[in-house]
Order: structure tokens, then C-alpha cells, then sequence
């Protein structure tokens, strides 16, 4: 049975990835930062707690992985955060700037490296059906200047050089790395200008006229975690709502 270990996946986006690679056969290992299992997690389910900024932590979840299933077929780094406060970009902090880049990027990064050198071990080791993957969660602010948030469009463009990089690394030894960059979708993180990009959706800013739903960046993540699509390497898919089409 091939494993996955999805960062962030207590709730929004990675709670759907999640849960749909689960629905698919696999077994999935739900992460977060809080220590405490969140209550309304599958009964079933393995959740293993991971703080990514914490080098300690990113290392004691791949060893998880290794100790208790023998394998890591799948890392999705989901796992980010917004700044806590929006400020124009020159009233940006150095804090907030640190907090955002040290989880969303840092962490990204780091974790992609222990589960590599992880999913290498594997390799050398002749594990059965050895075909791993990592799909890294961007955004549309990768490439979309947001001035009121720019730590976070800064962590995610950096997030999508993570992407190439592991994947001009990975894919000789036969591990393949997807990023999927989400839009506009109906979470959390997007509730406080919910309201704002409601207006801007009605007014024409998507063809696909509506919130994205963590289900749509899920069925994405499960298209790269099949195999489907292993003739790229570091390719992007954009779950927006047509978002980045050039449009007249």
C-alpha cells in the first residue's frame, strides 16, 4: 500500500487532498502544526503533528514515515501560512517577512530534502513498487503582485523555483515533482476578503465564474500522484478557475 504524508492537512486545501487520496487507497499520514490531534479527523486516520519551520520536527516526520510504514511514496507540501496582518508592502516587517518565508518557502524546501534523501534510502533498498512523488502547493500569487501581502507572493514564487530545482535534481533518479498552484478558493485563509473577490469574481476576473473548492487543488494533487503524468518534470498546474489565461 503506497503512503503520503500531507503537511497542513488538518483542515482547508490539504484536509481535501487528503481526504480524497484516502478515498483512492492510500494510506495517508494528516499533519499539522498543533499538537493535539484536531477532533474531527477521520477516526482512522494517523496524524502525525509537524511544525515545517522546525528543522527537529521536518526531520522527526520523515522518520516517522520510515519507522513506522517503510516507505514514503508521496510528500505534499500544503503546509502555509498569510501574514498575520495585511500591510502595505511599505509598511512590510521584517518579523512577519521571517514567520511567512520560514514556513511557506524554508520549510517547503527542507522537508522536500529529508523526504528525498528519504525516498533515495528507499530506492537503494529495492522497496516494491517504488515510483515516489512531491507535489508542492503553490499559488497564484507566484506570479500576482498582491502589495498588501507581499511576504507571502515572495515565499510562493520562491516555492515554484523549489519546484524546479527538485525536479531537475529528482527526475534522473526517477522521482517526479509537480507544483499545483491554486486561485481563488472558498477556505479559511481566504474569509476575511471573501467578500472582496466575490465582487471581483461577479465582475468578470475568472471565466469559470466561481470559488475554487479545496476538491478542485485535490483532484489535481491525485492526477500527479498517479503516475499520469510522469513524462514532465516540475510541471504546474494551475487550479484557478482559468485565472492565468491571457485574456482580452
Amino acid at each position: 500500500m503506497k503512503t503520503a504524508f500531507v503537511t497542513g492537512s488538518s483542515r482547508g486545501i490539504g484536509r481535501g487532498i487528503a481526504d480524497l487520496l484516502r478515498e483512492n487507497g492510500w494510506i495517508v499520514v494528516y499533519s499539522g502544526a498543533r499538537r493535539e490531534r484536531p477532533g474531527d479527523l477521520p477516526q482512522d486516520c494517523d496524524y502525525f503533528p509537524c511544525d515545517i519551520s522546525s528543522a527537529s520536527q521536518r526531520q522527526a516526520a520523515i522518520q516517522y514515515m520510515a519507522e513506522r510504514y517503510h516507505r514514503l511514496d508521496l510528500l505534499v507540501n500544503n503546509a502555509g501560512v498569510a501574514p498575520l496582518v495585511r500591510r502595505d508592502l511599505l509598511d512590510m516587517t521584517e518579523e512577519s517577512f521571517d514567520r511567512v518565508l520560514g514556513i511557506n518557502l524554508k520549510g517547503t524546501l527542507f522537508l522536500s530534502q529529508a523526504a528525498a534523501r528519504e525516498m533515495l534510502r528507499e530506492k537503494a533498498a529495492g522497496i516494491e513498487g517504488w515510483q515516489p512523488r512531491i507535489v508542492n502547493i503553490g499559488s497564484m500569487s507566484a506570479y500576482t503582485s498582491s502589495p498588501s501581502r507581499g511576504e507571502y507572493c515572495v515565499s510562493k514564487a520562491g516555492v515554484g523555483m523549489v519546484t524546479k530545482l527538485f525536479a531537475d535534481r529528482l527526475a534522473p533518479e526517477g522521482i517526479f515533482v509537480f507544483e499545483v498552484r491554486p486561485g481563488i478558493i472558498d477556505t479559511d485563509m481566504t474569509k476575511v476578503v471573501h467578500e472582496k473577490y466575490e465582487n471581483l469574481i461577479e465582475g468578470g476576473l475568472l471565466p469559470i465564474k466561481r470559488f475554487g473548492k479545496p476538491e478542485d487543488v485535490a483532484k489535481m494533487v491525485l492526477a500527479c500522484a498517479s503516475g499520469l503524468l510522469d513524462y514532465s518534470a516540475g510541471q504546474v498546474l494551475n487550479a484557478d478557475g482559468g485565472f492565468s489565461l491571457q485574456r482580452l
